[in-house]
Formats: C-alpha cells, sequence, structure tokens
C-alpha cells in the first residue's frame, strides 16, 4: 500500500503502516550515522542531554555528499542501519519513532520497535542522488566537527521509503525470502 505521512510520526500513524508499504515521508526528519550515535550514547552515559528531541523522530542513517549549487544538499543516499544497532534500542526506549536506512536489524532492535511502537524503513541504496531531491531544506544541528557525519535536520517532501519492519515485528525481509522460496508467508 502506498501511503503519505508525516515527520515527526506519531504512535498511532506508526501503528498503521506495514512491512511492504511505501511510504512517501513529508515534514522534518534528521540525520545522524556511527560517529553522531557514539556521541550521542556518551552523552547519555555522561546523564547530558541529547542534541535533538527522540520523541516521534526519524534518524535517517545518511552522510551526504558536498551540495552542488543551489541545491540544499548533495547525494543523500542510505548507510547500513546494522552499523547502529548497538545504539537504537536505547534511541527507541527514548521515544524515537522509526529509523530509515538499509539492510537488516540485529533481534535486540526488532524487539525494540515492538517494545515501542516504532518502524524501520529502507531508502533504495544507490540512489542517493534521486533521493536528495526530495530534501528541500538542510541544516547542520549538531556535532559540526563530524563533517558528512553530524547531525543535520532535513526538510523533506514525499521523500521515499519502503517500511522493513512494522511496530509488530512483521519484517519484509524475511517476508520477501519465504515468498522466493514459495514457503508460506
Amino acid at each position: 500500500m502506498e501511503r503519505e505521512i508525516l515527520a515527526p510520526i506519531d504512535k498511532n500513524t506508526a501503528s498503521q503502516l506495514r512491512a511492504g508499504d511505501m511510504v512517501y515521508i513529508s515534514g522534518t526528519i534528521y540525520t545522524a550515522r556511527d560517529a553522531a550515535h557514539k556521541r550521542m550514547d556518551e552523552a547519555l552515559q555522561r546523564g547530558d542531554d541529547l542534541p535533538i528531541d527522540m520523541e516521534g523522530n526519524l534518524i535517517y542513517y545518511m552522510g551526504p555528499s558536498p551540495a552542488r549549487e543551489g541545491r540544499p544538499i548533495g547525494s543523500a543516499g542510505p548507510t547500513t542501519a546494522s552499523r547502529m544497532d548497538k545504539y537504537a534500542p536505547r534511541l527507541l526506549d527514548l521515544g524515537l519513532g522509526g529509523m530509515i536506512g538499509k539492510g537488516k536489524r540485529s533481534r535486540a532492535v526488532i524487539d525494540a520497535i515492538i517494545r515501542n511502537g516504532s518502524v524501520y524503513m529502507a531508502a533504495i541504496g544507490g540512489a542517493g542522488a534521486l533521493l536528495s531531491k526530495a530534501i528541500v531544506e538542510s541544516e547542520v544541528v549538531a556535532y559540526d566537527d563530524l563533517g558528512t557525519e553530524a547531525i543535520r535536520k532535513l526538510k523533506v517532501e514525499r521523500f521515499p521509503a519502503i517500511v522493513v519492519i512494522d511496530c509488530q515485528g512483521n519484517n519484509l525481509y524475511e517476508y520477501a525470502i519465504r515468498e522466493f522460496n514459495n514457503e508460506e508467508v
């Protein structure tokens, strides 16, 4: 099913998404990759506040290339989500509404998605130039010294993604394998 959703995402919207749904996201999302996640984890260990509120927000695992003239951002393809797996459950428990990346997630992340009524979506790898067209504004909001791994606030319009793991734990990757092998889904 195709769906238009707004970011930040509320629990009601997340609860209606199903693995395999094609979504078009409009609103505000944030970027963060390995180094930013490590810094946020260190801040939480010290008892410090995070640079962004997790409640309902979507984090896109992406580090952009430099923006061309007249564009807010360069190529903006997803990075491998499993690299953030050791940090994601804690952020989900703090209210993170969902994540966008590519690839599989660990059991701990899937359990946290279910526990918190969140969602994991995939953006199409290798399509960074195309994905950047859905980004209309980009602003570094934390960890500027990390360069492309800084946390950015993005305004997006109809950013395309596919729900991979829904809030019930249904996993598109598992379904696709079973369907390919002609097993009962």
